[in-house]
């Protein structure tokens, strides 16, 4: 641009360094930098309108000579040698540089001619472009545009001294790359400059805000010095503070509202007697415009002519006359006596009044639109039905039956017609339409009901719609309800000639079999195959039949063809229809019927390798629907096809332990372990079915064939433990254990062991057992554990610290480690050591909630509630998706947050029984009870192993529920048979209580919940 070359121009006299360029800007002369050993040249302007010519950088040797500078800086060297003319010049064969024009610098810039540019144009003249917007459709409009652009705000007022005018001189001119290159580095040296200033001006800003801060300080600053007080405030102190009084005065605190009293008549005929003129503003006109002074400027309907009197007689007279003209309307002409309803009238009013919620101008257009259809068709009976359907809407009624009468006139032919009319229509009035539509519609089914419907006598009914089944005689609708309507012995005489006119009625032909006797029945049914050879129904009835009459045999039988015909006859068996219809055989208690439709369909379109995962879905679904017999009939033939899959005698276990009896739950389970052997579980279950039922040899007897087919079984030996020691047998119990050492030595067999003698109070003989095992199973964290509770109960703390330490040297990752020996050092008042040592834990296990919910519950206990939420947060930013994090932020919380907190919780951990259940808790505390009981139920059925969330709900019943559900809740927490949750393993798991069911261990933890949530 030419004003950046003007500022070159004008920097003769100043020389600017760039960092790290190594280049100098000095007007027209060589300037060398003495440490780069770089010779820059820099064009000279040879005119307002020249071209700077190319720069030329050279190195030049260090040390090498030049004009040294006046002022000692760098040598300074004319722009050329005047040598260089004689020779060859060195520009040429070179490229011309970018924007050169020959002749340009001696004034040879050449001439136009008007051939060059085309011929003179008037101004009027349309321009080139066809689609030129407007305003720059003529070459006058584009040479105006162009003269406006070129014109520049030289006025005073726009220039400056140092920048000098706002605008830019030279902006028409074209912007090239040596413009484009100067404004860089002017960019580059404001920005340096910048950062020269940029310290200086923040500290000053810094200083003036600190400044402004101490002459107008915030109010939350100027009470800062009070609010610490306030810690010192004691109680009652603070109570004897009074309450902030009402400076407003009696009339603001009291207001009254304006009454508005009627005036009454006697006051207006005073003063038109008395003839006092009253010259008011009329507030609808403004300021123009007086009202007219009484008398005179009333209508003279309302006064005497002539005077100035109201006439209160004539009013009351025409009051009179329009409530007698409206009685004597609703009067019983014959003996003048009234016959008008109270009530009734008040509803006719009520009616009066459109209900339609639409705008009233969308009713005219809606009208209009179907006066239009109407009109342009009037056989269309769709237009009829709504534009009486708009009226009714409106609260026309009599409009819309005039106007469905008169449809049926036009269209005497339609059904929907006839019906319309006959609902808009009162009841003998609505008798009549009906019949006259039988006689334009003598074949209309939809009419024969309509008409029965408004008989309101059973007998008439029976008339209408037996005269109807003259007329219609193949009409299933019209049979069925006529055979609704009659007693037994008359409807069976029906239904036989309702087969006879409908015999692909397969509906008639199951109500005629139920209907007869047992062998009319069979013969009923073999008509309805002959008939209707492709409905499985009828067989599927059939079968439930022979089931009902105690011929089972013939069930198997029947289905079988069932099948065999179906197919035989094309159609296709769909196994989910018949199950669908064994389901609903149990339902209605053919049992039978229900396991032989599941025998002959289970496998029908399964491929070999999906039978077992589809039967075992199909056994769940049937019982998510309460078929039983049906999922019951599953499993006896998945164990007929699979009689050595340990999964599916586990599922058939488990079925028959929440739905079966005790009987049918053992015999399954002899079965189960005659057909797998090594199967424990199995084993174990047939145990404890017959040690619930107080039959311990049954269940020796049982262990004691377990130990034949496992003999090495850990799980059998404990088992055999377990049951004797709940058994008080703690002799033979010891000896078992003493056996399982020898033969299964397991690290679980050792803690056992340990708990046996711990919990009988043999502490010695418990710690000689513990050093014992943790010389084989040194890495097993419980056996650690045990011995430093042990030692705890024996109040030795430092043996305590010792064996949780050494625990922790040999299982760094064992969480419940980490919280013993930080609950210890708590208990000993060390905070500060239970803070490092819940520290140290989350370094070695990152990611943990478990140790960061103890380092938020330790600050909580000692008070420092801040703190407390400053880990909190920290908690959930390293595990964000932690239930019990986030059930304990909830509480964490003041109450007004809470509700608040517990929607982020469930956003984050929507399915954790542990937000769920604070979310009940929740609800508990803000005494909405229904809530609160739906919550603990989602969250029980979520997670049934969760002690805690039993003991809960537990006592949230005993405190707001019946006896019923608190018994309620108790069975399905001893059925669910709960071994998790912190509360919960507290109580289980103390030695005092090692003998106690789970319904004692559950009264217990509930007495012990403080609801101060």
């Amino acid at each position: 641009m030419q004003e950046t070359r003007l500022r070159r121009r004008c920097c003769d006299n100043r020389r600017i360094f760039l960092e790290g360029k190594g280049r100098v800007w000095s007007g027209s002369w060589i300037v060398v930098h003495p440490e780069l050993n770089l010779v820059v040249a820099a064009a000279t302007m040879a005119s307002g309108s020249a071209k700077p010519a190319t720069k030329v950088v050279s190195k030049t040797p260090a040390g090498g000579g030049g004009a040294a500078g006046v002022s000692g800086g760098p040598p300074v060297l004319p722009l050329a040698s005047p040598l260089m003319g004689k020779k060859k010049k060195p520009f040429l064969g070179m490229p011309a540089p970018l924007g050169y024009v020959p002749g340009l610098g001696r004034g040879a810039t050449g001439f136009t001619t008007r051939s060059d540019i085309g011929p003179a144009r008037d101004a009027n003249d349309p321009v080139d472009d066809r689609h030129a917007p407007p305003g720059k459709r003529t070459v006058g409009d584009q040479m105006k545009k162009n003269q406006d652009d070129d014109d520049e705000d030289l006025n005073d007022t726009n220039y400056d001294e140092f920048n000098g005018y706002a605008g830019s001189l030279f902006s028409s001119g074209p912007y090239e790359k040596d413009d484009e290159e100067a404004d860089a580095i002017y960019a580059a040296l404001d920005k340096r400059m910048d950062e020269r200033r940029k310290e200086r001006r923040e500290l000053r800003e810094k200083e003036e805000i600190e400044k402004y801060r101490m002459e107008r300080p915030k109010i939350q600053q100027q009470f800062s010095d009070l609010k610490r007080k306030l810690a010192e405030v004691s109680e009652e102190e603070w109570l004897s503070i009074p309450e902030v009084g009402d400076a407003r005065n009696k009339r603001q605190r009291n207001p009254r509202y304006e009454k508005l009293t009627p005036v009454p008549d006697s006051f207006f005929s005073k003063h038109l007697q008395s003839g006092e003129n009253h010259t008011t503003v009329d507030p609808l006109q403004g300021l123009g415009g007086l009202n007219t002074p009484y008398p005179g400027s009333m209508t003279p309907g309302l006064m005497t002519p002539g005077t100035g009197e109201l006439d209160m007689r004539k009013i009351g007279q025409a009051r009179n006359t329009l409530m007698d003209m409206r009685l004597s309307q609703v009067s019983d002409s014959v003996s003048g006596q009234t016959v008008v309803d109270p009530k009734g009238y008040l509803t006719d009013l009520n009616s009066m009044i459109p209900t339609h919620g639409g705008d009233i101008s969308d009713i005219k257009k809606a009208r209009l639109l179907l006066k239009s259809v109407r009109e342009t068709n009037p056989h269309h009976p769709p237009a009829w039905i709504a534009s009486a359907r708009l009226e009714e809407v409106t609260g026309k009624l009599q409009v819309a039956r005039n106007l469905i009468m008169k449809g049926t006139e036009m269209c005497p032919k339609s059904e929907d017609v006839w019906l319309e009319a006959a609902r808009l229509q009162p009841g003998d009035t609505a008798k009549a339409v009906v019949a006259q539509a039988v006689r334009h519609l003598p074949q209309s089914v939809r009419i024969y009901i309509r008409a029965a419907e408004l008989e309101t006598d059973v007998r008439a009914k029976k008339r209408v719609l037996r005269k109807a089944l003259e007329n219609v005689s193949k009409s299933v609708r019209l049979w069925k309800t006529a055979v609704e309507l009659e007693e037994p012995e008359d409807a069976r005489i029906m239904l036989s000639r309702a087969v006879e006119c409908c015999p692909t009625s397969v509906e008639l032909w199951l109500a005629l079999a139920r209907l007869e006797t047992y062998e009319n029945a069979r013969r009923v049914l073999n008509k309805a195959r002959e008939n209707i050879p492709t409905d499985r129904h009828i067989w599927i009835t059939a079968a439930k039949l022979e089931e009902a009459n105690g011929n089972t045999q013939m069930v198997e039988k029947i289905i079988d063809r069932a099948i065999t015909s179906l197919r035989a006859n094309g159609v296709e068996i769909n196994r989910e229809q018949w199950i669908q219809d064994a389901e609903e055989c149990d339902k209605a208690g053919s049992v039978a019927t229900c396991q032989a439709v599941i025998r002959a369909v289970i496998g029908i379109g399964i491929e070999e390798e999906d039978c077992k995962h589809t039967w075992m879905e199909d056994a769940e679904s049937c019982v998510s629907h309460g078929a039983l017999e049906c999922a019951r009939a599953i499993y006896a033939h998945a164990l007929q096809v699979f009689p050595s899959k340990k999964s599916v005698w586990l599922r058939a276990a488990y079925f028959e332990k929440n739905h079966g009896t005790r009987e049918s739950l053992e015999a399954l389970l002899q079965r189960a372990v005659a057909h797998c052997p090594k199967a424990e579980v199995l084993w174990l279950m047939g145990a404890k079915s017959k040690w619930l039922a107080d039959d311990v040899p049954a269940a020796r007897s049982i262990l004691a064939l377990a130990f034949q087919a496992n003999p090495n079984s850990e799980e059998i030996w404990l088992a055999a433990v377990k049951l004797e020691s709940e058994n008080n047998e703690y002799e033979r119990a010891r000896r078992l254990l003493a056996k399982a050492r020898s033969s299964a030595p397991t690290a679980r067999v050792f803690m056992k062991s340990v708990k046996l003698e711990w919990v009988l109070g043999n502490i010695e003989a418990a710690q000689e057992l513990c050093t014992e095992a943790l010389k084989h199973y040194e890495d097993f964290p419980k056996l650690w554990m045990m011995r430093g509770q042990i030692e705890e109960q024996c109040e030795n703390m430092d043996k305590a610290r010792e064996a949780y330490n050494q625990g922790l040297k040999k299982c760094p990752h064992s969480m419940p480690l980490w919280l013993l020996l930080s609950r210890l050092e708590e208990r000993v008042g060390q905070l500060t050591r239970a803070r490092a040592i819940l520290e140290k834990a989350r370094l070695k296990n990152p990611q943990s909630p478990e140790l960061w919910l103890e380092s938020v519950r330790l600050e909580f206990r000692a008070g420092l509630k801040n703190i407390a939420n400053t880990l909190m947060a920290k908690a959930l930013q390293e595990c964000p998706n932690s239930g019990i994090l986030w059930a304990e932020a909830v509480f964490l919380e003041a109450r007004p947050q809470r509700k608040t907190k517990s929607v982020d919780a469930l956003k984050k951990c929507e399915h954790d029984p542990h937000v769920l259940l604070a979310v009940a808790k929740l609800f508990w505390s803000e005494r909405k009870i229904t809530k609160a009981r739906e919550w603990f139920l989602r969250t029980v059925k979520i997670e049934p192993d969760l002690g805690d969330a039993w003991a809960l709900f537990y006592k949230f019943e005993l405190q707001h529920g019946t006896e019923e559900q608190q018994e309620e809740v108790r069975k399905r927490c001893e059925n669910a048979e709960p071994r998790h949750g912190e509360l919960w393993c507290a109580e289980s798991k103390h030695v005092l209580n090692w003998q106690k069911k789970i319904g004692e261990i559950l009264t217990q933890v509930a007495s012990k919940i403080k609801n101060t949530f």
